[in-house]
């Protein structure tokens, strides 16, 4: 690899720096401070690498790792789509597609294709790596709603059947996850930090 392409490498990683912007509506653990979508991606890249050994089937960490730290990426360009929203769609959108193309696409030839495939990989949810990278996006931020009063479902107005229906998605990547998740559930209902 020439100057070219480290010159091409270090425009995308400052490129990237954006994501620290990106204001997520979830606020960290036990606190009034919005998450940004670098903290998120950081959390889940060390959740994924501890809690890999939950996964119901073995899967390639470092895969994984790459998809967590990489998948919301594409919100420098299109911004944050809370997923209780009930105007637009948390499915993967053109805005997200320009985006994935132009910021990737900021890297040499190799590297852009790797990223835009496993970005599509994490977004499809097929594979084993892709279910269990999304069973950590779905598990943070129970884990700051839960200790956070409530959190955004109080803040929006969601109701248990919305959260399990999202959450669900944890058990595709983990059965073991999801036992755990449903426990907290359940748990803030009976808190009545969640409303049935």
């Amino acid at each position: 690899m020439g100057l070219g392409n480290v010159l091409k490498q270090v425009e995308f990683i400052k490129e990237i720096d954006k994501l620290k912007y990106i204001q997520r509506k979830t606020k960290l653990l036990n606190s009034d401070r919005n998450e940004n979508d670098a903290e998120h991606s950081w959390h889940l890249a060390v959740m994924a690498v501890v809690l890999a050994g939950h996964s119901n089937v073995p899967v390639d960490v470092l895969k994984v790792v790459k998809m967590v730290l990489i998948h919301d990426i594409v919100e420098i360009d299109a911004g944050d789509t809370f997923i209780y929203d009930t105007q637009k769609s948390h499915t993967n959108t053109d805005n997200e597609r320009l985006a994935a193309n132009r910021i990737f696409g900021m890297l040499p030839a190799e590297q852009a294709s790797e990223l835009i495939a496993i970005w599509e990989e994490f977004e499809a949810g097929e594979t084993s790596e892709a279910k269990f990278a999304r069973s950590m996006d779905r598990l943070e931020p129970l884990l700051q709603n839960s200790s956070n009063n409530g959190g955004t479902w109080r803040e929006f107005g969601v109701k248990y059947e919305k959260v399990y229906e999202k959450k669900k998605v944890i058990k595709e990547g983990s059965e073991a996850l999801w036992a755990y998740a449903e426990g907290v559930i359940n748990e803030s209902v009976e808190k009545g930090i969640l409303e049935k």
